[in-house]
């Protein structure tokens, strides 16, 4: 990866955290997995679909169709709602994460707590154009996203032959090949 300062170019920035040289005029694709298993659990999907189109230069482009699932990891809780939502931003990786926490934080009052545990909001990157990266507080793609049929099912969706950087793989062939027990019932 290529890191350059503001002193290289002007219309580059460079966050520290993230390491990751950017250029704000280019529009950025990235993929996001939302989940719900608390309160009203499509509406929560639908609110935050309409928060995150409200970020600052940022679009929704796609979504997939919203899915009940099964628990994983933490059995013992409500099964969840799932969908992944396509969109174009000239957010760095890590801005947007940031507007995403904001959104778990403070539209839907997300409590941390439990590991994979009940949620009213769970927003999570998988995708984030080709890239590949891992910091203290952020790894794209998603460290978990090729075992998880709730996340793949709804992605392949929206965009079947995206292909997962580090495997190279498209996600059609990805959810093919991946042997679940995971329930994912379209709703």
């Amino acid at each position: 990866m290529h890191l350059c300062t503001r002193a290289e170019h002007d219309f580059f920035s460079f966050d520290l955290n993230m390491e990751l040289c950017f250029n704000r005029e280019v529009e950025n694709t990235a993929y996001i997995a939302l989940g719900s298993n608390l309160g009203d659990r499509e509406m929560n999907l639908l609110r935050a679909v309409t928060e995150i189109a409200r970020i600052p230069g940022t679009r929704v482009t796609g979504l997939s169709h919203f899915y009940e699932t099964s628990p994983v990891g933490f059995k013992d809780q409500p099964p969840f709602n799932n969908a992944v939502l396509r969109i174009s931003t000239g957010l760095s990786p890590g801005d947007l994460l940031l507007s995403l926490q904001r959104i778990e934080d403070e539209v839907f009052k997300r409590k941390r707590g439990v590991m994979n545990g009940p949620r009213t909001m769970d927003l999570d990157i998988l995708l984030y154009n080709d890239l590949m990266l891992e910091s203290e507080n952020l790894v794209i793609p998603h460290p978990e996203m090729t075992r998880r049929r709730f996340v793949l099912q709804p992605l392949n969706d929206i965009a079947p032959d995206a292909v997962h950087p580090a495997s190279r793989r498209n996600i059609s062939a990805i959810l093919a090949s991946l042997e679940s027990d995971e329930s994912v019932t379209k709703i």
